[in-house]
């Protein structure tokens, strides 16, 4: 394997060893970015060009048709007092995401595959099945958004379930450029995100809204006679911002820049500079969140349904007046209407740049959503399928109940369904939120990189808040049931779902301190994958190597050899009477006799006393795998 991957790689990115390639653990992209190596210490404009771009296609799922419904309704029932709470889910979704970025960078795995090693079989399933149905909920929305665009744009001779169906070819074109390269894709959805931003912004502009009224709104948190709609437009928010399966895409993506895992200034670079990345992506997506929900309330907080339907009717875009009643009701807004309503007051002009910036947003999370599943699969499954199979798979889902709403019901049914997919998104959130932190807080997994006190404490807060918007839901919704015959089934599933978040929470606990709480196969939660505490000859030994984090990258210290990946090591084991060592000899702790650097990685100088005192496997990209002190060559 190259010394320098930025000097033996082409400018456009590098491809996979050939025994990585295949492999579970490397990203399904046939290549990988080089970073720029320089002398200089300290910020480079060159080196964050080379991370940019996992930060991005992340972002797109705070982008997603149903991010834009929840903005446009939260504007047009509450004008500009919940654009802090736009503000604080943006904020807490980056510390979600900061966590998916340094598990990544720092072992080498995704969140899923981390999740195959470490739970058992059963809970494993459970996930798998959880952030599959994330993953169709929001291609759902993807498919919602691209039909209602494509009506809007053809004056509704497109019908709605027409709409559904183009999005099948669009999956094929998403297939085609992908074979053009990582960094062309990136680019391409950095040009989606564009469009939205430069679309919104229109409406932005012509639109006019208060600069105070707008300042006011995000930074101090306020909401004079809100009531229960606005309530439940708050947590809608929460719901529609932080998506469980983009916690474990995000994980992914930064596998494909070029990380030395063994050199921890360079972890801690490539953490940083991901961080900033991210940083300025959903800066980026909460200004267009921003825009949007600006414009409505601006224009269209407390508007009746008489006052937009005698606009419409003069206008140019009269035809769609009857879809508004001539009540005095408040108007209801949703991605179809809020285009109508902006062609009536604003021209024809401003509907269509609104349908095209929802277009956008639909098409930008087709691949995203296709990324996420198969590294969800690859991880928890160990199960590799073909891009076109996944897509297939995932579009055929999402679309078989879409196009029958289309097909028989309005479209204000098929935008009622994104709403009810913002709820699952939030529904299913603790499943991400809660593996993500109790792995980055496993010190046998992050050694140096494990959470501190503070963050352990702030994404404590963030899981309290999550769970406590799902209970809200519970309680607003079971009153709607009605029939008695409803509540055993709900019954069923609530117990199940708590039951399970519970177990989560167990093992996160387990991973934080409460090693008391582990039970059988648990243990590894808190001792790392070996299932309990190792035993060593030498303390300060096994103290620096399981506190100070060396061998650490890839895998957890300690961790048992299993599967494929034991084909793909070297066994370097110091045994008692062997006649000489082997030519590559395992990893020493920095203070140990003998160890040594060569620039990459510390190697021993075998001494005769060493004899009998390390066993190790060595994956062949120098990353330590598992370790066993023993004495006189008794374990």
């Amino acid at each position: 394997m190259p010394r320098d991957p930025a000097r033996s790689c082409e400018a456009g990115g590098c491809p996979i060893p050939p025994e990585e390639r295949g492999a579970v653990g490397g990203t399904y992209l046939e290549e990988r970015i080089p970073i720029p190596r320089g002398d200089k210490p300290g910020f480079s404009l060159r080196k964050l060009w080379a991370f940019t771009g996992p930060g991005f296609l992340m972002s797109i799922a705070y982008l997603d048709p149903g991010n834009i419904e929840s903005d446009l309704q939260c504007g047009a029932v509450a004008g500009f007092q919940l654009l802090w709470v736009l503000l604080w889910a943006t904020i807490l979704g980056l510390l979600c995401q900061r966590l998916a970025i340094r598990l990544g960078v720092v072992t080498g795995k995704d969140l899923g595959e981390i999740c195959y090693l470490y739970y058992p079989k059963v809970p494993r399933v459970l996930l798998w099945v959880t952030i599959e149905l994330a993953i169709i909920g929001s291609d759902m929305q993807e498919v919602i958004g691209t039909a209602i665009a494509f009506s809007l744009l053809s004056a509704g001779r497109i019908p709605l379930w027409g709409g559904v169906l183009i999005t099948i070819i669009d999956t094929l074109f998403f297939l085609f450029l992908d074979k053009y390269g990582l960094r062309k894709l990136e680019a391409f959805f950095g040009l989606l995100i564009t469009i939205m931003a430069v679309t919104f912004g229109y409406e932005y502009v012509v639109v006019r809204p208060s600069q105070e009224a707008v300042l006011r709104g995000i930074f101090v948190p306020y909401c004079r006679g809100c009531g229960r709609e606005e309530l439940l437009q708050a947590v809608g928010i929460v719901g529609a911002i932080i998506m469980p399966h983009n916690i474990y895409l995000h994980s992914s993506l930064v596998k494909s820049r070029t990380v030395d895992r063994t050199q921890q200034q360079e972890v801690r670079e490539a953490n940083g500079y991901f961080l900033l990345e991210s940083c300025l992506a959903l800066g980026i997506s909460f200004l267009i969140n921003l825009f949007v929900m600006a414009v409505f309330g601006q224009a269209f907080y407390h508007r009746s349904n008489r006052d937009v339907h005698d606009v419409c009717v003069n206008s140019s875009v009269s035809q769609y007046a009857n879809i508004f009643p001539a009540d005095n009701s408040t108007v209801s807004v949703d991605l179809y209407q809020g285009g109508v309503i902006l062609g009536c007051y604003f021209g024809a002009a401003a509907l269509y740049i609104w349908a095209v910036g929802i277009l956008a947003a639909g098409q930008s999370s087709t691949m995203t959503g296709t990324y996420a599943g198969q590294f969800v699969m690859e991880g928890f499954l160990q199960l590799r399928w073909s891009r076109f199979t996944r897509v297939l798979f995932t579009r055929s889902c999402a679309i078989v109940p879409t196009v029958l709403v289309a097909a028989f019901q309005d479209v204000q049914h098929l935008t009622g369904m994104n709403d009810l997919l913002n709820v699952l998104q939030s529904i299913l959130l603790p499943f991400a939120v809660l593996p993500v932190l109790t792995f980055t807080s496993l010190r046998p997994l992050m050694n140096n990189f494990t959470n501190g006190m503070p963050g352990k404490l702030v994404m404590a807060l963030i899981t309290l808040l999550v769970c406590a918007i799902n209970l809200y839901f519970v309680v607003d919704f079971l009153p709607s049931l009605g029939s008695v015959a409803y509540w055993v089934p709900a019954g069923v599933v609530l117990a199940a779902y708590a039951a399970f978040v519970i177990y989560l929470l167990w093992t996160c606990c387990i991973a934080h301190g409460a090693s008391c709480l582990a039970r059988g196969p648990h243990a590894r939660f808190a001792y790392g994958l070996h299932d309990g505490p190792p035993r060593t000859a030498s303390p300060r030994a096994a103290e620096t190597a399981g506190r100070q984090g060396w061998g650490a990258p890839g895998l957890a210290l300690g961790q048992k050899p299993r599967g494929r990946g034991l084909l793909r090591s070297l066994f370097c084991c110091l045994c008692q009477g062997d006649p000489e060592p082997p030519p590559r000899a395992p990893l020493l702790p920095p203070d140990e006799p003998g160890a040594k650097a060569d620039g990459r990685t510390l190697l021993p100088e075998v001494q005769p006393r060493d004899a009998g005192k390390l066993c190790a496997v060595i994956d062949l990209d120098e990353t330590l795998v598992h370790s066993s002190f023993k004495v006189g060559g008794q374990a």
